[in-house]
């Protein structure tokens, strides 16, 4: 059978002006709560794979956040008076001819600067020089304490440098503040240019799903499958946004399994937790179907559960519900479908107290999305007098329940090794929950016909 992919648009990128807007609000933000400041806020360093081999790039994502600026040795300095006044200024790799030939183009600080909307842009180099006058008399410093250790060190020393200018009325900022405690409530919510990303990476990793199940049968290995999946992601200039899961058999109970090494056999359930990341923004679906075209009757049962676990989340979820009443909901559940199935001992309120059910499902039911796969945001409950974390409109996170039950003496025999996870991507709307995700079949009947259309390769 030959594998047609749908064509899908990508959103254009936007310009300058777009993350110059998003600075603008922090330092307002900052303005209002300090009086003003500097930030400063550092992109990721290259990691070296092995001698001279390199990973490939990814920018820090609270840096791409603010510029949009795709390379290493990078740094952002915006900074705020006591009037308001703002100013934007990056620091950034040189060109340099020689090197480009080598390892591809650099922007340069001159054309860093027009493009990404920035009012001054230096070479890295000189930040060193630049920083006594960044940061003299400013109230706080906003930079991300404990990212990288590298970084820390360098601004403990250059606190204690400018301390040394204290006899010519220069004072050190008062504080040092972590910059994210800031970002990460604008991060939570996301605009209408975030949502296109998302949507985009949401259908291209949809079809490497549908792709995936039309492929999988017995005799293949776990890598293969991978290798469809990321065939997909490559096809529509996207990448996996983390190692995929392709967990067969006895695997799919291991909740991160990513060896993906394992033969595929006949009546293997296959779960594969996998999406891609599209201008650093991340899809992230799972699916759990069987290899051979149908499921057995435990393997339908513990499916079925996992699916009313997950519809039991979507239900929870709107705007003004606090974040874990999905979890809660999941939990109940899953839990009284593992007393019908005798796994576990009853009643249901026993079983919650005491988490038994957790020896079957041990994670939480979702996690924030975003430009990371674990997004910025917070997870409070709103006990020990913390205000609950609330849904809003453009909050962006997983829902993916659950069941896992590796073989033991006290299982049944005809439930051993059988791992289910279902995984969507889900925004908050104005009315209720938008499913990213749903292009992906999970129904008992869909997912038995997809899987069905690899016996006739």
């Amino acid at each position: 059978m030959k594998h047609t992919s749908a064509p899908l648009a990508a959103p254009p990128a936007p310009d300058g002006t777009y993350y110059r807007a998003r600075r603008e609000r922090l330092l307002q933000t900052i303005h209002k709560t300090h009086g003003g400041g500097l930030v400063l806020m550092p992109t990721a360093p290259e990691m070296f794979r092995n001698r001279d081999s390199l990973y490939p790039y990814r920018p820090e994502s609270y840096f791409y956040y603010l510029s949009g600026f795709p390379e290493p040795d990078a740094v952002l300095a915006l900074s705020c008076d006591s009037f308001g006044e703002t100013r934007h200024v990056l620091f950034c790799r040189e060109k340099d001819i020689e090197r480009e030939t080598w390892n591809g183009f650099r922007f340069g600080p001159d054309a860093a600067r027009e493009i990404f909307a920035f009012d001054d842009a230096f070479p890295i180099s000189s930040l060193a020089e630049h920083w006594p006058m960044l940061a003299m008399n400013q109230p706080a410093l906003f930079t991300p304490f404990g990212l990288y250790s590298s970084w820390d060190h360098a601004i403990t020393q250059r606190l204690g440098a400018l301390r040394a200018y204290a006899r010519g009325g220069v004072a050190p900022p008062a504080c040092v503040v972590d910059v994210r405690d800031l970002l990460d409530p604008m991060r939570m919510r996301k605009d209408e240019h975030e949502i296109a990303l998302m949507r985009y990476a949401a259908a291209v990793s949809a079809q490497a799903h549908i792709r995936a199940m039309r492929f999988a049968r017995p005799g293949h290995f776990e890598y293969q499958v991978e290798a469809e999946l990321q065939h997909e992601f490559l096809t529509h200039g996207a990448q996996a946004a983390y190692l995929s899961i392709v967990a067969s058999g006895e695997n799919a109970c291991v909740l991160h399994y990513v060896e993906n090494r394992r033969r595929i056999d006949a009546g293997d359930l296959l779960l594969i937790d996998a999406g891609c990341e599209y201008q650093n923004y991340a899809a992230d679906i799972t699916r759990t179907f069987p290899v051979g075209r149908r499921f057995s009757a435990a393997q339908k049962d513990v499916y079925e559960l996992v699916l009313a676990a997950q519809r039991a989340c979507f239900d929870a979820l709107k705007p003004g519900a606090p974040l874990h009443a999905f979890h809660d909901a999941a939990e109940r559940v899953l839990a009284q479908g593992m007393i019908d199935l005798k796994l576990i001992e009853g009643p249901l309120d026993a079983a919650l107290e005491t988490d038994s059910f957790k020896r079957f499902y041990m994670h939480r039911a979702g996690h924030w999305l975003g430009l990371d796969v674990h997004d910025a945001g917070h997870y409070q409950r709103g006990e020990n007098g913390e205000a609950p974390t609330l849904l809003k409109p453009g909050m962006a996170l997983t829902v993916e329940p659950g069941c896992y039950i590796c073989a033991a003496e006290d299982v049944p025999a005809a439930f051993h090794n059988i791992g289910v996870r279902i995984e969507d991507d889900v925004l908050i709307a104005q009315d209720g929950i938008d499913i990213l995700t749903a292009a992906v079949p999970k129904s008992v009947v869909e997912v038995e016909a997809l899987c069905a259309e690899a016996d006739k390769r």
